[in-house]
């Protein structure tokens, strides 16, 4: 009697992917994928294969969507190290201060010191360079400074993005004379880790004005950089006062402030 083994095959399996599913030229990929919101194409579609992977980093995807979107270059001679990153930066870049044009009075703003006849807001003595704006803030004869923290959790950059790539931050400040007065100006920038504790710190020498001067508008700007890792809050400082004594309101004035994260190379 003979005996006869049998073995029981294993059924075929067949492995269905999106490749095999829905296979479509990379061209046209790209275009499906410039068609849906950004942050679909990198949380759900990157993660379904390997093409749509390759075609979800790539650089000509990122470098058509800044395009199409408006994101330039300042300086054509510059490239992005990551487009994407670039289109992001670009696409959630905004002043991250509130209330910078005094548009509002004083709210948003913590006040430091009050001296003198204490922060006032006025309408714009001369034309700002920025037409739009319209009022800004007053100091008097005592030392006046207001200031503002900024969460940048709360904003949207998250302290794994802020270590990982630490974006440039920009700050600028506009600030202007009384032409029949002496006054003073001050601005102090923090990056701030997460107790609260300055990183890298802006502060330039004071600014004096002599009295009779021209009454132009002047701009402060700094940009961050290579600040390492642990920056979670920013603490934007200014204000300063006449140097005349005078009653009222004859000291520096500041507004159109700003603080943003911006692509290094569009600083």
């Amino acid at each position: 009697m003979s005996h006869r083994l049998f073995v029981k095959r294993k059924p075929k399996v067949t492995v269905t992917t999106a490749e095999s599913f829905f296979p479509v030229p990379l061209e046209i990929l790209e275009e499906i994928f410039l068609n849906l919101p950004p942050d679909q194409v990198v949380c759900v579609c990157r993660s379904v294969c390997h093409q749509w992977k390759e075609v979800a980093d790539s650089e000509s995807l990122w470098r058509e969507r800044c395009r199409r979107e408006g994101y330039r270059l300042r300086d054509a001679s510059k490239t992005p190290k990551d487009w994407r990153l670039f289109y992001f930066l670009c696409k959630k870049r905004r002043n991250l201060l509130k209330n910078p044009r005094a548009e509002h009075k004083m709210k948003n703003w913590q006040i430091l010191e009050n001296g003198g006849d204490n922060w006032k807001v006025e309408r714009v003595m001369v034309p700002h360079p920025n037409e739009s704006v319209q009022k800004n803030f007053v100091t008097s004869y005592g030392m006046c400074k207001k200031s503002q923290l900024i969460d940048l959790g709360m904003e949207g950059y998250n302290p794994s993005f802020m270590d990982d790539f630490q974006p440039d931050i920009k700050i600028s400040d506009w600030y202007a004379p009384r032409w029949d007065c002496g006054s003073e100006y001050e601005i102090r920038v923090e990056l701030l880790n997460q107790r609260k504790r300055p990183i890298e710190t802006f502060a330039p020498e004071t600014i004096y004005f002599e009295q009779w001067n021209d009454q132009k508008w002047n701009e402060m700007t700094h940009v961050f950089q290579n600040y390492g890792p642990g920056v979670r809050f920013v603490r934007f400082t200014h204000g300063g006062k006449d140097t005349q004594f005078w009653a009222g309101w004859y000291g520096i004035r500041v507004t159109d402030s700003c603080v943003e994260i911006c692509p290094a190379v569009d600083t």
